[in-house]
């Protein structure tokens, strides 16, 4: 958690506002890969425990509807809450069991595992029966049933709200790679997020994605830039990095000296992700107890060659060998316009331009790597990788 303390103080800010009752946004966390928002989201989770919230959590995939890892993880929250009254625990968990059983027009149409909706709605009907929440209560019909999933969430959220209310708490949904939910889901999750606001229930959404999330929120409904707190994560100054590394070594009898302190800054470039893999190459590499610069020189290699595997590689060979193409043409594109920090994003057409094709052409390469998180695209024209130094990677390593 080096230099996080932002983060988290401003989430212990958010719950004591919402548990009185006053207004306050959910939070969005946005960065790209390895810079900790998973941690992070994880933190900020515990946090909402030590606060006697109910919390529940969930990753998006792209090819999942929200309703029923939404209805796990609200059935985890309320089961948190410890509420008094079994009764109305009971009334809330039938509706979430009727929501999760649902079956919605963008859940049964042929998306997500299965295609229940190729099959026939027969099929969809066995598949429905078959799944189940774990909820030991009976749904609750005409409460967030209408298959409708905007309509249906509001109605959910507003019955959770108002049982942890009742509680003088609150419950807290942490979304994993949000920018993966599916549009209908982000323009439900959005209105939900308006309507549990204007009503003051005790309800926040805490999301985390790649660097492109605001702009998915904002593309699905114009007022979500008023409904969420965005938080960009990134890679960790000098100070904070050196943190990472002192105080884990500390409680183990070691110390860095100055100068490794400053090589590593310089060979990880504060990348959480980055500090963890050289850092730990040094420590199986250093005699100690003070680790030097020459130990840092010594274990560089090793770490870079587990980055190269596990990191850069293992996405690397999740692309097609067109997709290979087009992001080696990014990194030769960042490079011809000296990006030296792989941050700022590239022009599509010049990405095309070194490729000799149109950039129409090129739509479905990008498109699908989109889809894999290999590339995101903040805004129109554009192209970035979500993996900081994959450029660099790939320049240094031929097909």
């Amino acid at each position: 958690m080096a230099g996080r303390d932002e983060q988290l103080h401003a989430f212990d800010v958010t719950l004591e506002r919402v548990s009185r009752g006053r207004p306050e946004r959910s939070v969005v966390l946005t960065g790209l890969r390895g810079v900790g928002k998973t941690v992070l989201l994880n933190a900020l989770r515990s946090a909402a425990v030590r606060a006697h919230w109910g919390t529940g959590k969930l990753e998006a995939r792209p090819d999942q509807p929200l309703r029923r890892p939404l209805s796990a993880a609200l059935h985890m929250a309320v089961r948190e809450l410890g509420h008094p009254q079994p009764d109305e625990v009971a009334q809330v968990l039938g509706v979430i069991k009727s929501f999760a059983q649902r079956e919605s027009p963008e859940s049964s149409g042929g998306r997500g595992a299965g295609g229940a909706g190729a099959r026939g709605s027969a099929g969809a009907s066995r598949l429905r029966d078959r799944w189940s929440v774990g909820i030991d209560v009976p749904a609750v019909s005409g409460r967030a049933d209408s298959g409708d999933i905007e309509i249906d969430l509001v109605e959910l959220l507003s019955d959770v709200g108002g049982l942890a209310a009742d509680r003088g708490v609150g419950v807290a949904i942490f979304i994993d790679e949000m920018q993966d939910l599916g549009a209908d889901d982000v323009s439900a999750l959005c209105a939900a997020a308006h309507e549990i606001s204007q009503s003051g229930l005790p309800v926040v959404i805490v999301g985390a994605g790649l660097p492109h999330l605001p702009a998915v929120l904002s593309a699905s409904k114009s007022y979500s830039e008023r409904l969420f707190r965005y938080s960009r994560i990134d890679r960790l100054d000098a100070e904070a990095a050196e943190i990472a590394l002192r105080a884990p070594a500390a409680e183990e009898g070691a110390a860095w000296s100055s100068d490794a302190l400053g090589e590593m800054y310089a060979v990880t470039a504060g990348y959480p992700y980055f500090v963890q893999a050289y850092g730990k190459a040094v420590w199986d590499a250093a005699v100690g107890p003070e680790i030097t610069v020459d130990d840092v020189r010594m274990a560089a290699p090793e770490a870079e060659a587990e980055l190269a595997v596990g990191f850069f590689g293992s996405r690397y060979e999740r692309a097609t060998p067109a997709e290979r193409e087009y992001l080696r043409a990014m990194a030769d594109a960042a490079y011809a316009s000296n990006v030296s920090v792989e941050l700022d994003a590239v022009p599509t057409a010049e990405v095309a331009a070194l490729l000799g094709k149109r950039p129409q052409s090129l739509s479905p390469a990008r498109d699908s790597l989109m889809k894999k998180g290999l590339v995101y695209s903040s805004e129109r024209g554009q192209i970035a990788f979500t993996v900081p130094h994959f450029g660099r990677y790939l320049r240094a390593h031929p097909e």
